[in-house]
């Protein structure tokens, strides 16, 4: 075995990769995208003309939008759904940078199709956005989620938004092809989509909400426990309390993916440790590898650890934010 490779660590993340924990909000957001997708089939099964509609998913840095919407997409894609002419209908997935221009966002968007576009080609706005149409529509392409996209707005000029925010209105309404968009960020996302108001029209929003103790606690005592199941873990008493989930949720700044991870996390520990079962060590330990924090000032293990660690930026002490 290679000196860079830790088998426990190993293990545990080829056995969690694929595994998305199933939160109400993956009910909802299939529910959404069912409904529209549904409605946007029946369109094109009309002939007729129509403009499609949006879904934007909003949540805070590490809520788990980015997984979610990976593996709703991901069982769309596999299956199989004919479209008008039997082609299978799937989707597109492009991760969007702040470094780039309505012509950049174009050129992106034909990539995440799978057409090689030359850098070098010289295509005009309404050239680029048509070849985007085009080529979705030979490709069974009825959507492209847009994840990451406040980046794309942030730093720009009015004038560089407003021409970004057209490009999107343009593949949604477009006669020969229109196509579904599915936009995801943190709630600031919002606010630049408001700026073109047929776009923000189109919108239909749902938001990943933080944990919400008392309420959630039995959620995440079977996120612990399913992953420590799976790993072949038994779960120490000591961390089957109300009092360990309220600092593993504030470790996790409340967010459902960061409180996920961070269970991955203590498990990968737990298994190069060769335990038998999961313990409140090793969550110490994996959040000190990752912070390099004191082991007595972890959420974990601090008295005053709701003062010390808060919501609004994780895996900071409240001294060094």
């Amino acid at each position: 075995m290679s000196e860079f490779v830790i088998p426990g660590i190993r293990s545990t993340a080829a056995s969690t990769a694929d595994r998305v924990f199933p939160l109400e909000r993956a009910t909802r957001l299939k529910t959404e995208f069912a409904r529209v997708f549904s409605q946007h089939l029946g369109n094109l099964e009309s002939g007729a003309r129509f403009e499609t509609e949006c879904i934007l998913v909003t949540g805070q840095s590490g809520s788990g939008k980015t997984r979610e919407i990976a593996e709703l997409l991901k069982r769309f894609n596999a299956s199989g759904i004919p479209l008008p002419g039997g082609r299978p209908a799937r989707f597109a997935e492009c991760i969007l940078s702040g470094t780039q221009s309505w012509k950049d966002l174009g050129r992106n968007t034909i990539r995440a199709l799978e057409y090689p576009l030359n850098d070098k080609a010289r295509l005009t706005q309404a050239e680029i956005w048509e070849r985007v149409v085009t080529e979705a529509r030979l490709a069974g392409v009825v959507g492209i989620h847009y994840d990451e996209a406040q980046h794309i707005f942030r730093k720009k000029n009015e004038a560089d938004r407003l021409a970004i925010l057209d490009s999107f209105k343009t593949l949604m309404k477009s006669h020969d092809w229109p196509l579904i968009l599915i936009f995801s960020g943190v709630p600031e996302l919002e606010d630049y989509l408001r700026q073109e108001p047929q776009l923000h029209r189109l919108v239909n929003r749902i938001e990943f909400e933080d944990v919400s103790l008392p309420e959630d606690y039995d959620t995440v005592h079977e996120i612990v426990g399913s992953y420590a199941l799976q790993a072949g873990l038994e779960v120490d008493e000591a961390i089957l309390t109300e009092d360990f989930y309220h600092r593993l949720a504030t470790a996790g700044a409340f967010r459902w993916g960061l409180i996920i991870k961070l269970t991955i996390g203590a498990v990968g520990v737990a298994r190069v440790a060769r335990a038998v079962e999961l313990q409140v060590g090793h969550f110490i330990d994996a959040w000190v590898s990752k912070t390099q924090a004191n082991r007595a000032a972890t959420p974990f293990t601090h008295r005053a650890y709701e003062t010390m660690y808060r919501k609004d930026h994780p895996f900071l002490e409240a001294l060094r934010q």
